[in-house]
């Protein structure tokens, strides 16, 4: 599993991505959230995450937040 920060979200749209801890950012979809709903989720958090492929390139898989949005 990866780790990496919520860099931003598009609540309206339903998706978002994760900056990687080295400095990559992956896509991810609402439906890939675990442990919570994308809704609570927001910018700054920590994830944990696996990395997939995707028609487009780089997808994060089975996001599940570490902490609330100030890494605690």
């Amino acid at each position: 599993m990866s780790t990496g920060v919520i860099s931003h979200l598009v609540k309206a749209r339903g998706f978002g991505f994760i900056r990687c801890s080295g400095g990559r950012e992956v896509f991810f979809h609402r439906s890939q959230v675990q442990g919570t709903t994308f809704d609570l989720l927001s910018q700054g958090q920590n994830t944990r995450f696996r990395v997939g492929l995707c028609t487009k390139g780089l997808l994060a898989m089975d996001v599940m937040p570490i902490g609330d949005a100030k890494g605690r």
